[in-house]
């Protein structure tokens, strides 16, 4: 039989209006097992097994739902859907983790780290510390410019046993020091991370970056060629040490590090270009030259002739009349088939030779000459002089001018007969053996500045502690600056309590301290430090921990009442003796820690959210997302953080637009004076068109009928009616306002006439 999907809609539809919910939710899952594709009707189901209480099956349509609007990349509508499902079933550490993850994607920073947080406590609180570690670099990424947090989390790492993610966290520390400048330090975070992986790319690179930064690139060679012993045929590793000594100028070991490179990596052979021109800055010409002849065929064969031609004008600068440089020059030219450039440098190089006494490579060139100009009676006579034409050069095919660009054999033979006088050549560096770590490699040594931090203990909870309560709830903005203050406090002594009732005496005492010095003496931080007298003079096994309710908790199900709705954990108070201790970790809590994570909680608190905190287009989105699950809470905040952002007149149609969602939503949510107030602003505002205004106008009457205010009402829909007789049934609408009016006032008339009536009576 054939699914009528209209008539099953139409079925369920009519339930709905008669009430009968259950029924509606048997056509609706129809609908879904016919058409799993029809995610709109999976979300009207999962809000109809919602409302009677099976929340079973409301997360699983909920889950189905949020899965495919993250897989299709909709990340505002994933979070608007893991929303409900979160407010089903608080406490999901996997739910909780899905929308930290869409927060920090969408740039959401405050929304991921508070739930990034919640989600580390849980799994601490489970035993599961190597994933609260996880969840902890997570949050550091969202501030990646905080060294000090990422290098808590790698001794935090290193304590768990966790060497590859110890070393990941030192390098990247000591990658961000060393954007900063901070050259020394980020070689001690690199050079821990080397203790932990000797063989880190990551980490030797920072090295040879900071080293290079320094001036002591030297020293990053000896580094890298340590541990280049154990690896010899590492191609990166020769290439750092390649780039090292060419940072350092040190031209010899740099050739003999590029030759063991090009040995077995012959496309890197340009490296050499880097050598010849440190032995040009050290005026070791003939060096430089050496080392350019041992390219030349390779580079012209490989199209490179013009950095060839480059180095070879950097080498006659330095020297004009080289002898070797113009038989490179002479090489390039004949290459490229430039037959004026080709003369040009023959007689330079003929010149030069006889200048030298280097009557070979006169011989050369002026057999060339005669054959490529034989009019030229000057040049056969100079060469009659020297003997006659070299037999070598004379046998040497000429350049032909009409073919291709290049020869298109032929260049074993051409190398052959290109050979330089090797008495005036330094010995070639394949005859020299090349050992790395010939030389004693010096430690680099680096003092630490005074600002480093601390490498002491490491323990999750006094990150978390520090955190936690802060990101958990949302700044109450007060105009009163003591209230404020009071507010600020208060937070702060939650913290306070929490490590009392955990026993972390001594990050309590530092952090009512801290309180002490920003707020003065005040009664409610002299209880704490009554409290924490006792606590530290009271036996253990006379007192009493108090279990809270945890927030996320590790696949953790809530318990329902009567009516299917998630109950609170109560607070149970429960005598110390009858509950098992699990003996203390080895290692005790490190006071700096918390003190870092508090200075890092209020400098972001002490920044503008919505600078730093995603951009108009992602609060103003997701509030969508929000209002189209009806989460009207949320939508509230989102388009309240986004109209924040802008303001009226400013040649977009982005305040109107807040303005007039954050009023259909107040009217949702049942505060319809709310409403009031930000059509008026919106209708108030510039650069709105007449049809915008009459819209709002419309809201604005609708809104003041809710209120009450029927004048008002009747006063707006009265000159919208003015503009356009039809829109939206406004006819109808004035209408029956007019009669509520006319009633309400006669009701009011009715009572006084009879007064009047019974005065009357009573003057007889």
């Amino acid at each position: 039989m054939t699914f009528d999907k209209a008539k099953t809609l139409r079925a369920a539809e009519k339930y709905l209006e008669l009430g009968k919910i259950p029924a509606a939710i048997k056509e609706y899952t129809q609908i879904v097992a016919n058409e799993p594709d029809d995610f709109a009707t999976v979300n009207t189901l999962g809000d109809l097994h919602a409302r009677v209480g099976n929340q079973v099956a409301a997360i699983s349509c909920f889950r189905r739902l949020a899965e495919h609007y993250r897989e299709q990349d909709f990340g505002l509508k994933a979070i608007a859907v893991y929303k409900k499902i979160d407010r089903l079933q608080p406490g999901d550490t996997e739910i909780a983790t899905s929308l930290a993850d869409l927060y920090a994607r969408q740039d959401l920073v405050v929304e991921a780290r508070a739930h990034y947080l919640a989600v580390a406590d849980a799994h601490n609180r489970s035993g599961a510390r190597q994933e609260a570690l996880g969840t902890l670099r997570k949050i550091a990424d969202l501030d990646p410019q905080n060294t000090d947090i990422r290098i808590k989390l790698a001794e935090g790492y290193l304590k768990e046993g966790m060497r590859p993610e110890a070393a990941a966290c030192f390098t990247e520390a000591g990658q961000r020091l060393l954007t900063r400048s901070a050259f020394d330090v980020s070689l001690e975070m690199f050079g821990k991370a080397l203790e932990l992986l000797p063989s880190d790319q990551a980490s030797l690179k920072g090295i040879l970056a900071a080293h290079s930064a320094r001036g002591t690139a030297d020293e990053a060679a000896e580094v890298i060629e340590r541990v280049l012993v154990n690896d010899p045929d590492s191609l990166e590793l020769l290439s750092m040490v390649a780039s090292a000594y060419v940072t350092a100028e040190d031209a010899s070991p740099a050739e003999r590090a590029v030759e063991s490179l090009v040995a077995k990596e012959s496309s890197a052979y340009l490296r050499y270009l880097d050598v010849a021109r440190l032995y040009l800055r050290a005026d070791k010409v003939e060096d430089a030259v050496r080392v350019a002849a041992r390219i030349t065929e390779q580079m012209l064969a490989d199209r490179e002739a013009e950095q060839l031609l480059v180095l070879i004008d950097e080498l006659l600068a330095c020297d004009a009349d080289n002898v070797q440089a113009l038989r490179l020059l002479v090489r390039a030219h004949w290459w490229q088939r430039d037959m004026d450039k080709l003369r040009a440098s023959l007689e330079r190089l003929a010149e030069a030779a006889q200048a030298a006494g280097r009557d070979v490579d006169e011989r050369y060139a002026l057999t060339q000459l005669t054959r490529l100009i034989p009019e030229q009676d000057h040049h056969a006579e100079r060469l009659e002089q020297l003997g006659g034409a070299e037999e070598t050069a004379a046998e040497e095919e000429l350049p032909g001018f009409s073919g291709s660009d290049s020869p298109s054999d032929g260049l074993a033979s051409t190398t052959d007969q290109f050979e330089f006088d090797s008495g005036t050549v330094s010995a070639p560096v394949g005859e020299v053996e090349f050992e790395f770590n010939s030389a004693n490699a010096n430690e680099a040594r680096t003092e630490p500045p005074a600002e480093t931090s601390s490498t002491e203990g490491f323990t999750f909870e006094s990150i978390v502690a520090e955190e936690l309560p802060s990101m958990s709830e949302q700044p109450v903005v007060e105009d009163d600056p003591e209230s404020r203050n009071a507010d600020l406090r208060a937070r702060e002594l939650e913290s306070v309590d929490f490590y009392i009732a955990q026993g972390y005496l001594d990050i309590a005492v530092d952090t009512l301290d801290l309180l002490e010095r920003q707020f003065g003496s005040q009664p409610d931080i002299d209880i704490r430090r009554q409290r924490l007298q006792q606590a530290s003079e009271a036996p253990i096994e006379q007192s009493e921990v108090r279990i809270a309710s945890v927030d996320y908790e590790v696949n953790r199900m809530p318990a329902k009442g009567s009516n299917g709705a998630p109950q609170p954990s109560p607070e149970v108070v429960v005598p110390l003796s009858k509950i098992n201790i699990a003996p203390a970790p080895a290692y005790q809590i490190d006071p700096g820690l918390a003190e870092v994570f508090e200075e890092y909680r209020l400098s972001a608190e002490g920044e503008p959210e919505t600078v730093r905190n995603g951009d108009y287009e992602t609060h103003f989105n997701l509030g969508l997302a929000y209002q189209e699950m009806d989460l009207f809470e949320e939508a509230l905040k989102e388009f309240q953080v986004a109209v924040s952002m802008v303001a009226p007149g400013d040649g977009t149609p982005r305040f109107l637009q807040c303005c007039n969602l954050l009023g259909h939503c107040f009217m949702r949510n049942g505060v319809p004076r709310l409403a009031v107030k930000w059509f008026s602003s919106g209708l108030n505002a510039e650069g709105a068109s007449e049809d915008e205004r009459q819209a709002l106008r419309f809201e604005l009457a609708a809104a003041y009928e809710h209120v009450g205010e029927l004048n008002r009402a009747i006063a707006l829909f009265t000159e919208v009616y003015g503009k356009n007789v039809s829109y939206r049934g406004v006819n109808d609408r004035l209408r029956a306002l007019q009669q509520r009016a006319e009633e309400s006032k006669n009701g009011k008339r009715a009572p006084g006439h009879k007064a009047s009536k019974g005065g009357k009576h009573r003057s007889r």
